[in-house]
């Protein structure tokens, strides 16, 4: 079996691949003074709870946008589960993705969106953009030769929220989701309104300009915790793959082990 670790600035999120099955899938808040031990005693906890022996782990494989989480992550994976953790983006590993980078600086592609485009590109084959409704609302881009040529970064859903919460002291706190109506008749509908289509236009509005500047057809895939909410409203989105980053880590795990 292979775990997966997809260590965002949000959530850490643990997956277990048997084969071609998600045996399982468990996220904890990321908290970057977190131990190895920590994650370890709840990891092998919610493992067994599911059927899972952490016996049967035999690889394991991390992305990461949190660099202080790395050494404990490698240490969870050495001490519990007796394998070494490949490392997306590791400068002494000539890890294959399936694709070509070509921005200005490559390096600095975040591993997350680079495992994004590799998998988005090995299910659909064609120029892509892959918004990843995540901390950031992320649009990444793939050329339809497969090259990650860029992408813009904005604000997310939860952190606009938060925002807006905290500078303005009688806001309440609201979920995420559609309102009834566009035009808000309280407070707590118009707030609704506003971070709801207020992303579907963001969304809407830059796959837009994204598709002008490229000039030729392109696909576009939502992924992300947010995404199955978000696809439900905006037309510009045509595939959803809510579980795309891990999908994507088991498969660059397979192409280099």
């Amino acid at each position: 079996m292979l775990l997966v670790i997809d260590a965002g600035n949000t959530n850490v999120v643990f997956a277990v691949f048997d084969g071609e099955v998600l045996k399982g899938q468990w996220r904890i808040h990321t908290d970057a003074r977190r131990t190895a031990d920590e994650y370890g005693v709840w990891l092998t906890q919610v493992m067994e709870h599911g059927g899972i022996s952490p016996e049967k782990i035999k690889g394991a494989i991390l992305a990461s946008v949190v660099p202080q989480a790395l050494f404990d992550l490698r240490q969870l994976a050495r001490r519990y589960f007796h394998t070494e953790l490949l490392v997306i983006g590791d400068p002494r590993l000539k890890i294959k993705t399936g694709i070509g980078v070509k921005i200005d600086n490559p390096a600095e592609i975040g591993a997350d969106r680079l495992v994004n485009a590799a998998a988005a590109w090995k299910r659909y084959k064609q120029a892509l953009i892959v918004v990843d409704f995540g901390t950031a609302t992320t649009f990444d881009i793939v050329s339809g030769e497969g090259d990650y040529i860029g992408g813009i970064i904005a604000p997310g859903v939860n952190l606009s929220l938060d925002a807006l919460q905290r500078a303005a002291a009688k806001l309440p706190n609201v979920a995420i989701q559609p309102p009834a109506k566009v035009i808000g008749t309280n407070t707590v509908g118009a707030m609704q309104s506003g971070i709801y289509y207020g992303y579907v236009g963001l969304v809407e509005g830059i796959v837009a300009r994204i598709k002008k500047e490229y000039g030729k057809s392109m696909k576009v895939i939502a992924t992300g915790g947010l995404s199955p909410l978000y696809a439900k409203a905006c037309a510009a989105i045509e595939a959803l793959e809510p579980d795309l980053t891990i999908w994507g880590l088991k498969e660059i795990f397979e192409m280099n082990k």
